[in-house]
């Protein structure tokens, strides 16, 4: 999953070197939360216009976890 999530940010940034992704514990209702760093001036590529390239990556991201039977949220920080 972490792996799936560094591809797709990799592909939006212009500094795929800068990103990065940290994982927490699963909490007490056992969803998994992927934190996502990027540089700063590629937080715009990664967010998108009204939050609409956070909104699919997010998407994508539940989507993998469904198969994976895991309960995830994904930050980008």
């Amino acid at each position: 999953m972490k792996d799936l999530l560094v591809t797709i940010a990799s592909g939006l940034v212009e500094a795929p070197d800068a990103v990065n992704v940290t994982v927490d514990e699963p909490n007490e209702e056992g969803v998994i939360v992927y934190h996502l760093n990027v540089a700063e001036g590629d937080m715009g590529r990664v967010i998108g216009k009204e939050g609409r390239i956070a909104k699919a990556i997010r998407t994508v991201m539940r989507a993998a976890a469904a198969r994976n039977n895991q309960k995830i949220m994904v930050e980008i920080d």
